[in-house]
């Protein structure tokens, strides 16, 4: 009975484990803009604002941040701005593409993008 009592024990703490380490893993959505010459500094201020304001509209977005590249490498290829997105399931990231807030994004962005680059993947530690 002890031992079975012992093997319980083990087996619930494999499970939360498990359940815990499920629950931390991060949806990591990468993505990088270069500008059009053309688009003024209040075009991609416009573009910022209009990413920056998903989160408060999209509630799969489990975090966010943001940046302009600074990197001393000269390795960017003209794209200057990197925002990170993160989500807890593939299924929050699929809400999220075709989202009225995002779609309404896209359509700020479009007149002002030269080019994206977009890497999704599953952050490990």
């Amino acid at each position: 009975m002890k031992n079975l009592l012992i093997c319980l024990l083990f087996l619930a703490g494999c499970f939360t484990a498990t359940t815990m380490a499920a629950q931390s893993k991060n949806l990591r959505h990468v993505v990088l803009f270069k500008f059009k010459d053309s688009s003024s500094a209040a075009d991609v201020k416009k573009v910022e604002d209009a990413f920056r304001a998903l989160p408060a509209q999209i509630k799969q977005i489990k975090s966010f941040d943001w940046g302009l590249n600074n990197s001393p490498e000269n390795l960017n290829q003209g794209f200057t701005h990197c925002f990170l997105v993160t989500f807890a399931s593939e299924k929050d990231r699929e809400i999220y593409l075709p989202h009225p807030a995002h779609q309404a994004f896209v359509e700020v962005l479009k007149p002002h993008l030269d080019k994206v680059l977009v890497i999704d993947y599953w952050a490990k530690k």
